[in-house]
């Protein structure tokens, strides 16, 4: 197995934690107005999409990987961490104008914010799943 690929579950949780602090930095500007609380998501959310990229790429070669088993919950991870990364480089990319931006670039990026971190939330329960089994949460 390459090496890149066996980088994915050290380099996945970063970006998890990254879009999920980015997610409440932004509620909590939207709720209170203040530009520090959106400059903390903003910051959150471009790491977010870098180190993103990088969890895509590493954890589709590991499930490329000849010792792993293409199984129906490995696809659904798969494609719901493709999903996050494209939702978290989005969301990067309606911050580049700054404090310039539009209205409609600041709902862009709230959107795809909100669709990385749900998006995160299940690739991350599905990776658990892979790994510790179904019956994760079960008692």
């Amino acid at each position: 197995m390459a090496f890149i690929a066996r980088l994915h579950p050290v380099i996945v949780h970063f970006p998890i934690a990254l879009v999920i602090v980015a997610a409440a930095a932004e509620a909590a500007a939207t709720a209170t107005g203040s530009s520090r609380w959106r400059a903390v998501a903003v910051v959150n959310v471009r790491t977010a999409a870098a180190f993103g990229l990088a969890a895509v790429l590493a954890g589709w070669r590991l499930a490329s990987a000849t010792a792993m088993e293409s199984t129906p919950l490995l696809e659904w991870h798969r494609w719901f961490g493709a999903i996050a990364a494209v939702s978290m480089a989005a969301a990067a990319i309606a911050t580049w104008r700054g404090e310039r931006r539009s209205v409609r670039d600041l709902w862009i990026y709230r959107i795809a914010l909100v669709c990385a971190a749900a998006s995160v939330a299940v690739a991350g329960h599905l990776g658990g799943m892979l790994v510790w089994g179904v019956a994760l949460l079960r008692p």
